[in-house]
């Protein structure tokens, strides 16, 4: 009778236990935000802060952001850092952004550039507004990292920037979960990623494109978030071998010609110029100072 009594007082101590301590600290996310990928956006003028559109944009791209963060916290987050990463950097409404999550805004001159923030404590990472590399047929908007570049390696892989920023993330052991934009940024994702989740706001066509309304946008950003990160586990980092080849070619000579001049730096042809590094920080530093 005893024994039983003290079996029965473990057992309800550790179900006391249980019931007072903290809950899990759940998931911390980073959510890095361009503004050609949103939907509605088709034109240049729209992405940029002289365009008479602008507010408007600026605005679908906060929506959507907030859709992303939605979506997330339904699946458990309890940390969220959005970085924009657009242009200058100062899109985002702050003041219509969800206030469970935090803001970087402009840049720091550092190379981690549109992934500014990240770090190990992370568990996964979004990408929102997000556009196809450099000649990219049938695809918004599409360029990677600056109109002076014609195309971007890593180890002999075309990158758009998706793929650049999924190599930093993965450098901190970090998973890309989520990529939504165009349907040719999907695309390269599904190519690069393996298993991530897409979702394709809108269609390119030429110079045209065929598009969702921003709120079935949004329903499906908030929807597919959730899902994603609900399945975390199935998710890996986005690494390469190193070492770190990477090879910018520009649209003329004379940026290439500056570029060489980097320290490290070779001359790959009249138009690129190539780096290599063991470390990928050292291939980062290069690319911004190159670009």
């Amino acid at each position: 009778m005893k024994k039983s009594a003290s079996v029965l007082f473990a057992l309800i101590l550790v179900l006391w236990i249980h019931s007072t301590s903290p809950a899990s600290e759940g998931f911390k996310v980073f959510i890095s935000v361009d503004m050609e990928g949103v939907c509605g956006v088709i034109h240049w003028e729209e992405v940029s802060r002289s365009g008479k559109d602008y507010d408007l944009f600026r605005k679908l791209m906060t929506e959507e952001t907030n859709a992303a963060i939605e979506g997330v916290l339904a699946a458990g987050a309890t940390e969220i850092l959005v970085r924009d990463s657009h242009g200058s950097a100062r899109n985002i409404l702050p003041h219509l952004l969800h206030p469970k999550a935090k803001l970087i805004r402009d840049w720091s001159g550092g190379p981690l550039s549109m992934m500014e923030g990240i770090d190990e404590s992370f568990d996964a990472v979004l990408f929102i507004g997000y556009h196809a590399r450099a000649n990219t047929p049938n695809a918004v908007l599409d360029h990677t990292m600056s109109g002076t570049l014609y195309e971007v390696t890593v180890n002999g892989t075309k990158m758009p920037e998706a793929g650049i920023n999924a190599l930093i993330a993965g450098h901190f052991g970090v998973p890309v979960i989520f990529v939504a934009g165009d349907e040719a940024v999907c695309r390269q994702s599904d190519e690069l990623f393996g298993d991530v989740t897409t979702v394709a706001v809108k269609q390119g066509i030429g110079e045209a494109a065929k598009m969702m309304g921003p709120a079935s946008a949004c329903d499906m950003i908030r929807k597919k978030a959730k899902e994603a990160l609900s399945r975390l586990e199935d998710f890996q980092p986005y690494k390469l071998t190193a070492p770190y080849t990477m090879e910018v070619t520009f649209k003329d000579e004379e940026r290439a010609e500056n570029a060489s001049w980097i320290p490290g730096a070779k001359r790959a042809s009249p138009t690129s110029v190539s780096f290599t590094s063991s470390q990928l920080m050292e291939v980062l530093r290069f690319f911004k100072f190159a670009r």
